[in-house]
């Protein structure tokens, strides 16, 4: 299951305008037409991206009295760092020996002619 959640995320912020509002939803909480105020599209189409950001987990939205404001859901971000982290180790890991092997070799070997 944290995989599929991970895959809704990733999918969900392939899209430069959805992480956009993601970058400006981690400042403050905006409602949609604010989120849709820098956009050339229609209050629908941001509400369709707010929607697909929902059901990855990053937002939610809630009641203001008439405000009906979207919430950053920072947790979810975690779950990503979380999953990169692990694997910049790992690489980090393999060019550090690497490293190694080739502070081994000889300096004064000559290349092999191309075949």
């Amino acid at each position: 299951m944290p995989g599929d959640a991970l895959t809704q995320v990733f999918a969900a912020l392939a899209d430069p305008v959805r992480r956009d509002m993601v970058a400006r939803l981690a400042v403050a909480d905006a409602t949609v037409n604010e989120l849709a105020e820098p956009y050339a599209m229609t209050v629908q189409a941001v509400s369709k991206h707010v929607k697909v950001l929902q059901t990855a987990g990053l937002v939610s939205r809630s009641r203001d009295a008439q405000r009906r404001p979207v919430h950053l859901e920072a947790e979810v971000l975690d779950l990503m760092t979380t999953w990169i982290e692990r694997y910049r180790l790992l690489a980090e890991e393999r060019f550090r020996r690497l490293d190694d092997v080739l502070a081994d070799l000889p300096d004064d070997v000559e290349p092999l002619p191309p075949a």
